[in-house]
């Protein structure tokens, strides 16, 4: 390391880590007393640790308010870096442990339901072949909430998408596929056995369907419109998996899924998919992982098997680059 590396401003500033807990306990509690409370601390010693962090950045970070505090846009930003911080070293104190004990480590990795049920099973299956200690955590959720799990320093990589409205400064994005969509309905279902069947033929069915807002709500209703149609309006929204299949093996209703979802569910006979094309397919997901932060050893050989696996099952070729660094 050079001297410049002894440079930064918060070993100048002799930041403590007492600072970035209280910059969280602010935020939460939207009262200093209640904030030093919590940290064990007099009020006026958590007084003293937040007004030598704004004398050294230069800026209130938060507003003092009649009745309590509020965050300024400085305190917003200092706040999502502090959670950011604080959670790696959480990290590093387990990983630390885990390598005590013997294991190899940890890997947190988020994925939206279709990757979730297709590819990451046997690129677990992989990691666990080569790493039976090396312990996993799963987490299948929407893309807004893995990204913002993601940006939270809560997940290692994240197999989903990225819209306009997320936030792309220091994410790496690396495509995989796009995601077609079927009607399903249970197995027996009137419509089944229609031949030729068309918008119209189930424009007047009830439906499941992914909350009202979503990108694949949106096209579904889209896709009526484009034929002079009424969206149906019979309507469950929900993206609970569990309920919907329940539903529809108890119900004639009708259900717009992943493909991926739809084949395996129909493998063990809880639905069958209808013989329609449905047009509004869901845009591309991928392999999403950060550029601002290094990977730890259980991660790089989560995302090794991913790649891996992604060749297997997409037939997708990703780059070497993080997981060999």
């Amino acid at each position: 390391m050079t001297t410049a590396s002894y440079t930064h401003w918060f070993i100048r500033a002799r930041l403590k880590t007492r600072q970035l807990l209280l910059l969280m306990a602010l935020e939460e509690e939207g009262n200093i007393h209640r904030a030093a409370q919590v940290l064990n601390m007099t009020q006026p010693a958590a007084s003293k640790l937040l007004k030598d962090l704004e004398d050294m950045l230069g800026v209130s970070l938060f507003e003092r308010l009649p009745r309590g505090m509020r965050p300024t846009w400085y305190g917003e930003t200092m706040i999502r870096h502090a959670r950011m911080a604080l959670a790696s070293l959480s990290q590093a104190h387990d990983e630390i442990e885990a390598l005590k004990a013997g294991r190899y480590g940890q890997v947190s990795v988020g994925a939206i339901t279709a990757p979730g049920m297709t590819l990451l099973p046997p690129a677990v299956t992989l990691v666990k072949q080569e790493h039976p200690d090396l312990r996993v955590s799963l987490q299948i959720e929407t893309s807004d909430v893995l990204m913002e799990r993601l940006a939270q320093g809560k997940l290692d990589m994240v197999v989903g998408r990225l819209f306009e409205r997320h936030d792309k400064t220091d994410l790496r994005y690396e495509a995989l596929v796009e995601e077609p969509v079927c009607a399903v309905a249970r197995p027996g279902h009137p419509l089944q056995g229609v031949a030729r069947l068309g918008l119209r033929d189930i424009v007047g069915a009830g439906w499941i369907l992914p909350p009202a807002g979503s990108v694949l709500r949106h096209r579904f209703d889209l896709m009526f419109q484009e034929e002079g149609l009424e969206a149906p309006g019979n309507v469950i929204e929900t993206s609970a998996l569990l309920f919907m299949t329940r539903m529809l093996q108890q119900s004639d209703l009708v259900a717009v899924v992943a493909t991926d979802v739809a084949r395996y569910y129909a493998e063990h006979g809880l639905v069958t998919v209808l013989p329609i094309a449905l047009p509004c397919k869901m845009d591309a997901f991928g392999l999403i992982t950060r550029t601002d932060r290094l990977l730890s050893p259980a991660a790089k050989v989560m995302l090794r098997a991913l790649k891996s696996t992604a060749l297997t099952v997409y037939g997708v070729q990703l780059s070497e680059g993080q997981e060999r660094a």
